[in-house]
């Protein structure tokens, strides 16, 4: 593949944002292909193969957060967003989630460029099979059936929102993770100041979590801090 060859896929719901960097990267000699959200983005993917991917990461529907995390862990072509938030939680934590690189909205068409031949220099990613599966505790989650498991192999129901919270803390473990964090990661945005949304969901997942490992404490409170998973997390082959 030479640079004159790349094909780019766009991930924008934004049509006027979306046709201005199509123009930049027709005009630089590389092949576009576009899409509106993650359905136009998989309907691009079942039929094309990109030689890298700029995704925005407010978009209906599947919020660009999770399509990022989905491609990182199935595809090797690199990844840039393209985004209006700004803030530096937000670079970390879309460059946490898989992306290789982070863009903010408004930006130059030069700037732009450079990026993307840069990721093109380095190539595709090495695929590295990524774990899903982990034991906490004596508690099995698997990532992508979204399931936990207690000792005897019984499910453990949980709310979708529980589980995204339990998910946040297994791939962060003994590490304090604070409300604005999680609500970022879990939720792909700021809590706001007066929401409590989080404890609540902190609460239920507690209740459960000491029903099906007594006296664990898996999860703990840090004072002025926010929350820590306490125990080992270990892949599951």
């Amino acid at each position: 593949m030479t640079e004159t060859t790349a094909t780019i896929l766009i991930v924008e719901d934004d049509a006027a944002i979306r046709r201005l960097v199509a123009e930049v990267l027709r005009n630089e000699g590389f092949a576009v292909e576009a899409a509106d959200g993650g359905h136009g983005m998989d309907a691009v993917l079942a039929r094309a193969r990109p030689d890298l991917v700029i995704l925005d990461l407010m978009l209906p529907g599947e919020d660009g957060l999770s399509i990022c995390r989905r491609l990182y862990a199935h595809e090797n072509f690199p990844i840039l967003i393209l985004s209006a938030k700004s803030d530096e939680i937000d670079r970390v934590v879309g460059l946490e989630t898989g992306a290789d690189d982070y863009l903010v909205k408004p930006f130059g068409p030069r700037e732009l460029m450079a990026r993307v031949r840069a990721l093109l220099r380095r190539g595709p990613r090495t695929r590295v099979p990524v774990v899903r599966r982990f034991s906490v505790g004596d508690l099995v989650v698997d990532l992508d059936t979204r399931q936990l498991v207690d000792k005897r192999n019984a499910l453990v129901a949980l709310t979708s929102a529980e589980f995204d919270l339990f998910a946040c803390f297994v791939q962060r473990p003994r590490r304090v993770l604070t409300r604005d964090q999680i609500c970022k990661w879990t939720r792909g945005r700021m809590p706001d100041p007066l929401d409590r949304s989080i404890d609540m969901i902190v609460s239920r997942l507690r209740r459960k979590l000491d029903i099906v490992s007594p006296g664990t404490n898996l999860i703990t409170t840090v004072r002025n801090g926010g929350y820590l998973l306490t125990a080992h997390v270990t892949p599951v082959p």
